[in-house]
């Protein structure tokens, strides 16, 4: 399929749609739509290697040091007096948001679920078949025309409720380092990235616009994941800016909410709220990907960067709660809403004592949040939705956000940040243990077409498998001992547990079932990425190639 480029070009670009057929894809994959993504790929698509590049020098230099501060050649941004724009209405009060994949039955579900903001997610949470690439565009597009529905196999109908009910849609594309392998321009894969936004974008934005004189729960929003840099963030503006101008909306109609889930863009939040400030709208602690990074750019730096059991890590460790005080202060410094972290707990409707405990976990993590400032937080399941809204809605009332709330007035050093020996825990054979688990069945679903899974009552998602397999690779390389078996972590302990796991797993499904999913390769690539000598920098590079 060929498309001719938007605006003036010398030579027309050669796109090629290399994935499978897919239901309704002509309403998506349109010559206008298709040559449009192909202009953000033209424009940008150098300036996206090169930022790729640097990601690879900045993890050498930190590798060097042995640790990372913030830049001194921008010090005049963090000390100046400036603000990112106002708010659109729809995204003044933000103080519950569900997140999820794009799936019909979970547009449904999220839309209808009491949330403020849906993040629908073409990113973590989604397993980027063609498939669901594609449907999931359809599906935004139906819900925003009010033509979406869903029957699920036993028959049960799910329908959207009235307009003014249904939460403001937020986009996640997918991360600068992704391609997406089913679209090529002159021959060349396009970035998952320009794909998501681009066709989001292109039939979207004029649709929400022309809605939100009626319907103020419309805009073009987005999230910005797995942002490394100030950088980073100028190239997403620069798309922003072009975008805006190739189908004439108004510049600073498009809002995006930044995700501090990376070390180093800890250390730059200043700069990337400037960088994005006629489009900024907040930033969102995604803590499941910032321990991710921490392990991944300080893995080789000693002793005192091994994180501990996962399950160890919480909010009050030293070092994340100096990330969120940090996140909090800068976002209303700046006028920019702060938004709080997953909660990943899955409630359970049939077991009483998980889901009380459940229900009480939600329940203290979403009031330190409000205690401590944030303006909103995620939740992942809509039966978490009324627990979080109460916890926000006794601090912040009938205001919308409480950005007249500095946070604590202590300075957070680069220290600070870097305090992972003061989270305390262990490392110890039950974490190796659920490591492997947790990994090993994500990966499984994954191939499947499955991006969020639930897992022993939690929601989990690439991030969470990228910890699983980053602590092993870390705990391995640096000759930990496991404080509850005296064990030392090796790949062949590593192995041997991944061995156990498959041989459960069969005995729990049935040889039939077993072998019907994809546990072996599963499997493989789980070691590929816990046990290569050379670390990988995100599972599912190696992992696309296995989605066909």
């Amino acid at each position: 399929m060929a498309a001719d480029p938007v605006g003036a070009s010398i030579v027309a670009p050669v796109v090629t749609v290399a994935g499978p057929h897919v239901h309704r894809e002509q309403e998506v994959l349109t010559p206008e739509a298709l040559a449009f993504v192909a202009g953000l790929h033209r424009a940008f698509e150098g300036r996206r290697q090169e930022l790729l590049a640097l990601r690879r020098a900045r993890r050498a230099g930190i590798a060097a040091a042995g640790t990372l501060d913030f830049l001194p050649q921008t010090a005049d941004i963090r000390a100046g007096d400036w603000k990112v724009a106002e708010a659109p209405r729809a995204l003044r009060d933000r103080r519950v948001e569900i997140t999820g994949p794009t799936d019909r039955k979970m547009v449904i579900n999220a839309l209808n679920s009491g949330a403020r903001v849906w993040l629908a997610d073409f990113e973590d949470a989604t397993s980027p078949t063609w498939e669901n690439v594609v449907g999931g565009q359809v599906n935004l597009t139906d819900a925003f025309e009010g033509r979406i529905d869903f029957t699920a196999p036993g028959g049960k109908a799910y329908v959207l409720r009235p307009a003014a009910e249904l939460a403001t849609v937020v986009v996640r594309p997918r991360g600068w380092h992704l391609d997406e392998n089913h679209l090529l321009v002159d021959g060349a894969p396009v970035a998952g990235a320009f794909v998501d936004f681009g066709l989001y974008f292109f039939h979207n934005a004029a649709r929400l616009i022309a809605k939100g004189a009626e319907d103020p729960n419309s805009g073009p929003y987005f999230y910005l994941p797995k942002t490394e840099s100030h950088l980073e963030a100028r190239l997403w503006n620069e798309v922003f800016t072009h975008a805006q101008a190739e189908l004439g909306i108004p510049h600073g109609t498009v809002r995006a909410t930044v995700l501090i889930e990376t070390v180093t863009a800890a250390f730059e939040m200043d700069e990337i709220l400037y960088e994005l400030r006629e489009h900024a709208a907040g930033l969102n602690a995604g803590r499941w990907d910032y321990l991710f990074s921490i392990v991944k750019n300080l893995r080789d730096a000693g002793a005192a960067y091994v994180l501990p059991d996962r399950n160890g890590v919480t909010m009050a460790s030293p070092f994340m709660a100096a990330y969120t005080r940090l996140l909090v202060r800068t976002c209303h410094r700046r006028g920019a809403h702060a938004i709080g972290g997953m909660a990943a707990f899955i409630p359970s409707r049939r077991d009483p004592e998980v889901n009380a405990a459940a229900l009480e976990k939600v329940r203290a993590d979403k009031d330190r949040e409000a205690g401590n400032g944030f303006d909103g937080s995620w939740v992942a399941h809509p039966d978490l939705v009324p627990v979080a809204r109460a916890c926000f809605d006794a601090v912040l009332g009938e205001r919308p956000h409480q950005k007249d709330n500095p946070g604590p007035a202590e300075p957070v050093t680069a220290a600070d940040l870097l305090d992972v020996a003061g989270a305390g825990g262990s490392c110890t054979r039950a974490g190796l243990h659920n490591a492997v688990q947790v990994g090993v069945r994500y990966i499984e679903a994954w191939l499947r077409g499955l991006g969020a899974v639930g897992i022993f009552n939690m929601m989990e998602d690439a991030a969470t498998a990228e910890i699983s397999r980053s602590q092993i690779w870390q705990w391995i390389h640096n000759g930990v001992v496991l404080a509850d078996t005296g064990e030392k972590t090796t790949a062949e302990l590593v192995r041997s547990l991944v061995a156990t796991e498959l041989a459960e797993l069969c005995a729990e499904l049935g040889e039939e079932a077993y072998a019907a999913g994809r546990w072996e390769e599963a499997a493989r690539l789980f070691e590929q990425v816990a046990l290569s000598e050379e670390f990988v920098d995100f599972l599912t590079l190696p992992a696309l190639p296995l989605l066909g």
